[in-house]
């Protein structure tokens, strides 16, 4: 029979028992799609699908994908990577085992993975793990900073020098001390994710350890003097701005929360009656879920602001689709308005505010850590412990609440 009039339908093989040979059954093998390629996912074992005439892709525990030609010279089998999948595509990957096929198994020389394949496949894998303006930070670093100036180069010849020459010494000599440093970490973890499947041998980032300047540490602006607290408090209760805004700037110093969080709120999260908000691990930096226990001055604002934005999903929606929540920016320009420039405070700092007030009034600071949602060092630990003193959260949030308003209420117009 001739098999080239149905290339992909059948794998046709043979096998010898003694001194016979024997052909046996013809094995119908379903030829693979770009839409079945794209939805396999990664199993606890390495998982082989077949396309036929040895053609086959290799999908790895960690979801990486391989197309891989099978055949037998010598009595042997042999099997050889024709490359990865996105990189090489379906009907690529036909034509290169064609090739391979063609000259009756002479292996072609190896198939250059380039940096810029090693990125893409490190994207596939990883990006869904992270929030979207963490997943567009990184593409923006990928794109311009590493992509630009090695993509093209396989990814087996870098070396630590060609890394810190062509890529993050320019970065740093344009001014860009700490964005250098980004990259250099985020390149640490693309060659890692490249060590198990021998696209690289190993991390040379570790061996760039001093090579960089070191970044000035510098911390966001926030008010720790008790009576321009005050101040700023009685200031922002007088803001007359939309109502989401007004409250979300109301609100904010009470919860300890990343400005961001607060903007993603939604009234699924709130708890009235257990007096929290349980916000969900895929909104939260560290990615893990996080109780912000609500003292009664937050109940009470957020029942005010249920009045005005209740009908959404959303606490705080932006004035033109309420879909959206209101802009990164909306706090800090009402802020801005309020006289207060970004030197002097900002939404974030707030959470400073807190920190170092509240270490200073005598409060544990594992209380204080645990409700800024930092990240713990012990891994497992930090899996089961997004409820870790609870009970003393619950009142160091209604002290923190109550002696904000007394600094607010000893304040004169």
């Amino acid at each position: 029979m001739d098999c080239q009039k149905d290339l992909y339908n059948f794998n046709v093989f043979s096998y010898t028992r003694g001194t016979k040979s024997m052909e046996a059954p013809m094995k119908i093998v379903v030829p693979l799609t770009e839409l079945k390629i794209r939805n396999l996912k990664a199993e606890s074992k390495r998982k082989k699908y077949f396309d036929g005439f040895g053609l086959m892709l290799d999908v790895m525990t960690s979801g990486r994908k391989y197309w891989r030609v099978k055949t037998t010279l010598d009595k042997k089998d042999v099997c050889h990577t024709l490359g990865h999948w996105p990189a090489m595509s379906l009907k690529a990957a036909r034509e290169a085992a064609a090739e391979f096929n063609r000259t009756k198994g002479a292996p072609p020389a190896d198939p250059v993975v380039t940096v810029r394949d090693l990125c893409d496949s490190w994207q596939q894998a990883f990006m869904v793990h992270f929030v979207p303006k963490e997943v567009k930070r990184k593409s923006f670093f990928i794109n311009k900073y590493i992509c630009s100036t090695i993509g093209d180069m396989d990814a087996k010849a870098l070396t630590p020098s060609v890394i810190l020459n062509q890529t993050l010494r320019p970065i740093e000599a344009a001014g860009y001390r700490e964005t250098a440093h980004r990259v250099k970490s985020l390149m640490s973890q693309i060659l890692r994710f490249g060590i198990g499947d021998g696209l690289v041998e190993r991390d040379y980032t570790l061996d760039l350890k001093d090579s960089l300047a070191p970044t000035v540490v510098t911390h966001r602006p926030a008010l720790i003097d008790k009576g321009k607290v005050a101040r700023l408090m009685f200031d922002i209760f007088c803001y007359d701005g939309s109502p989401a805004v007004a409250y979300a700037l109301r609100i904010l110093p009470y919860v300890f929360v990343r400005p961001g969080e607060l903007r993603h709120a939604l009234w699924d999260e709130i708890d009235f009656e257990a007096k929290q908000w349980r916000i969900p691990a895929e909104k939260m930096k560290m990615r893990a879920p996080h109780i912000v226990p609500l003292a009664d001055q937050v109940l009470s604002m957020l029942g005010e602001l249920r009045k005005h934005t209740g009908d959404g999903e959303l606490l705080f929606p932006g004035a033109r689709l309420k879909t959206k929540p209101i802009s990164d920016m909306a706090v800090n320009a009402a802020l801005k308005y309020l006289g207060y420039e970004g030197k002097a405070v900002c939404a974030h700092g707030f959470r400073a505010t807190a920190s170092t007030l509240l270490n200073e009034m005598g409060y544990n600071s594992d209380w204080i850590e645990r409700q800024l949602a930092h990240a713990e060092r012990n891994g497992v630990r930090a899996a089961y412990n997004h409820a870790d003193y609870l009970p003393e959260r619950r009142k160091m949030m209604q002290d923190w609440a109550d002696f904000l308003d007394g600094l607010r209420e000893g304040v004169k117009p």
